[in-house]
């Protein structure tokens, strides 16, 4: 089978395609419509074997409600450059931190699921001036999750394995990528809720998602998240990396999660007060992983009392 090219993720349509360069890459990002000079920018940060299209929803709701919102795919994904290095926590809240600047924005409100959600942790604490606000979607601090996995079995078995298997060179590639790339439609499965896994949309968004990790280099980049989120626990970098994150933030910020989520539990996003004590939650019922796309109209919603708190 055929790898798709980068460019089959610039769908036609309402959508805006961009290409900004920032921190020596190029970003694909994506917006929808036009705004106001004055208008606040969201940036939409996804998570793993994702790309921009997870935020469709909010870019739509919010562009509705007089905000600049852009959906990035991030360093590896998509139709950004996917470059041999910089996969690490620094480099990553350098690349959105950079974007922002290269729009010509002073800050911006960050809104991370998963994986875009250690940058936002990064960004506030290592470039607390470019962060507005912040709402993180099934997102936990750095430091709440290596403590989870150290301290709490139900979080360790949940998350534990895939890590582990991720950290053989090769092989993780060729599972993420086979069968067109049914081992993320398999991912979704396993941490979404029922409801949304019975319709039109999910298996839109699935075969969505299947094809764009099968770009050429896009699976491997998105392992090297992965790769480097466990092995710089044991490094010297991983250990400056914590102590630099390990600051609280007096932004306001929003925690959303889904109460059906088996991946990231709500012990573990317990522990995020310590380093946002003014942080507000919403547990939304009946919804996994992919709250922002399982119960779209909520995240929209926060996301707009957010940025007009900020």
């Amino acid at each position: 089978m055929n790898q798709p090219d980068p460019s089959t993720v610039r769908y036609p349509g309402q959508w805006i395609h961009r290409d900004i360069h920032a921190n020596g890459i190029r970003f694909h990002i994506v917006e929808v419509g036009e705004h106001e000079p004055n208008a606040p920018l969201v940036v939409l940060l996804h998570g793993f074997a994702d790309f921009w299209y997870s935020w469709r929803h909010q870019l739509d709701a919010l562009a509705r409600s007089g905000v600049r919102a852009i959906a990035v795919d991030l360093r590896g994904y998509g139709d950004s450059d996917k470059p041999p290095r910089g996969y690490d926590g620094w480099t990553l809240a350098g690349d959105i931190v950079g974007l922002i600047r290269a729009l010509g924005y002073p800050n911006a409100t960050f809104v991370g699921h998963a994986d875009g959600g250690l940058v936002c942790w990064a960004s506030s604490a290592l470039h607390p001036r470019l962060v507005r606000s912040m709402v993180l979607i099934n997102a936990p601090h750095p430091i709440s999750l290596r403590r989870a996995v150290l301290k709490d079995s139900a979080q360790r078995a949940a998350l534990l394995p895939h890590f582990v298997r991720y950290q053989v060179p090769l092989r993780p590639e060729r599972l993420l990528t086979r069968r067109g790339g049914g081992a993320v439609e398999e991912l979704m499965r396993s941490r979404a809720g029922s409801a949304w896994k019975s319709t039109e949309d999910f298996a839109d968004t699935a075969a969505k998602m299947s094809s764009a990790i099968r770009i050429p280099g896009a699976a491997h980049c998105a392992l090297e998240y992965q790769r480097w989120a466990f092995r710089s626990q044991f490094r010297s970098d991983g250990r400056r990396f914590m102590d630099a994150v390990d600051v609280r933030t007096s932004i306001p910020v929003a925690q959303i999660i889904g109460d059906l989520d088996p991946y990231v539990l709500p012990t573990t996003l317990d522990r995020d007060r310590h380093w946002a004590p003014g942080l507000t939650r919403r547990t939304v019922r009946d919804v996994g992983h992919y709250v922002h796309q399982e119960a779209p109209d909520v995240v929209s919603e926060e996301i707009l009392r957010i940025v007009r708190e900020g």
